[in-house]
Formats: structure tokens, sequence, C-alpha cells
């Protein structure tokens, strides 16, 4: 008998709704994250290793089935294909920073946003040993049945960076904030994508000149929304520019 085994059911990845009470604004007014069976954490965890030769790809996520002793043909159950790597990616990145405890939450807005920054560039370093394929995660996320689950798992990681940070912030600037992390993060980690510099030391001072730009930024939702499409259309212009295709 093959010692290879065959999936008999994977669901294309999504969120359940369980309810965790946790202080102030955070999990518990969002879904749980998404819960993995051991057979989807074995082969996509597998495939994350293989992304750096073959990119976000099925070839890796064949690569990571063959290597948790499943068939080939067991990602042909996973019905969102290579969006469900990359989502893998997204969700187990974001779940780490909240298992690291070398920031602690702080106390005071100025310890905040530090931790904020630190925060938002120790997700930006875990993207290193794949920044070279991640272009080809955004084309994915770019996909239009893909979008409102990707922009759902930005404000998610812009809403755990901020609650690991120590924000307390009940009012409206609670969704400012988070508003502007999100576009912030995501220009980040474009720009990330185009970075040659030494350590992605280029990245790093991109990081801190928005989060400079946007401190200021407390005022309406609507004013954060404005500042976030000037922001975002600013560096996809930018990188156009550069001949990267967005």
């Amino acid at each position: 008998m093959s010692s290879h085994r065959t999936l008999t059911s994977i669901r294309c990845i999504a969120p359940r709704r369980v309810h965790v009470r946790r202080q102030f604004y955070h999990s518990y007014e969002h879904d749980a994250p998404p819960t993995y069976t051991p057979a989807e954490d074995a082969i996509l965890s597998a495939a994350i290793g293989h992304v750096p030769a073959h990119g976000f790809t099925t070839t890796a996520m064949i690569n990571g089935a063959r290597d948790s002793g499943y068939r080939d043909v067991s990602t042909n159950l996973f019905p969102c294909d290579v969006f469900s790597l990359v989502k893998y990616h997204l969700v187990t990145q974001r779940l780490a920073l909240g298992k690291d405890t070398s920031t602690p939450p702080s106390q005071g807005s100025a310890n905040v946003l530090e931790s904020v920054r630190a925060l938002t560039l120790k997700r930006l370093q875990a993207n290193e040993p794949v920044i070279h394929r991640w272009q080809e995660a955004l084309a994915v996320l770019a996909i239009p049945k893909y979008v409102p689950d990707a922009i759902r798992e930005l404000a998610l990681l812009s809403d755990e960076i901020h609650f690991l940070a120590g924000d307390t912030s009940v009012d409206t600037s609670w969704y400012t904030k988070r508003a502007g992390l999100s576009v912030i993060y995501a220009s980040a980690e474009l720009f990330m994508t185009q970075d040659r510099s030494v350590n992605f030391k280029e990245t790093k001072e991109f990081l801190d000149r928005r989060l400079e730009g946007a401190r200021g930024l407390r005022t309406t939702i609507g004013e954060a929304s404005r500042w976030a499409a000037v922001q975002g259309m600013g560096v996809v212009n930018g990188l156009r520019s550069k001949g990267v295709r967005i």
C-alpha cells in the first residue's frame, strides 16, 4: 500500500466566526484568524519553504504536499489555489508578531508610536526570505475575487500591531490610526520589493518617513482615507516610473 495520503476535503481558507474577548477594540471585534487543519498546515507550511525557489505557485504547493506525505492531487483540493499559499504567509506572519515577546506593550503615546514602528518593521522583515517573489504574491492579491480578503487581512495586521503596541484609544482616532498604518505598511511592502540596499536600509528610511508624515493624522476617517489614497498612489506611480508592473 502506498505511503502517500490523499485529502478528502480541504476548503478554500476562510475565517470562522469565533468571538475571542480581548481588551478594547482588538480581536473580539473581528472574525477569529483562520483555523487550519493539520493537513492544511502541513502542506502550506512545507510549501512556503519552496517559495524562494519556485515562487507562490502550484509547483511550490505540490512540493509541499510531497514533503508532507500527500499525493500531488491533494493540492487540487485548495479551491483558492495559490491564494491559499499567499494568505497562509500573511496570516502566520501576523500571528507570529503576537508570539514574540521582545516588543512589550508600551505606555504613553510616544512609546506606542515607537512600538508601532518596531512591530511594523518586524513584520516587513518577515518577508525578506520571499521578497524576490513578493510581486508574484501582490499580483495574486490583486485578483478581484481576492481583493476583499486581502484588504481584510491588511486591516487585521494594522489592528494587531496597534494592539500589541499598547494603543488604548477608544475614540475615532482608533480608526484613523489603523487606516493610516494600513496604507503605510502596504506602501512599504511594495517599496521593499524594489529595495536593493544593504539590509533593506532604504525600506527602513521609507517607513520612517511615512510614519513621521502620519504623526499628525488624528482627524476624521474621511481625511484619513483621502490621505491614504494620495500616499498610496504616490508610491504606485513612483514604482511604475521605475518599470514595475502594478
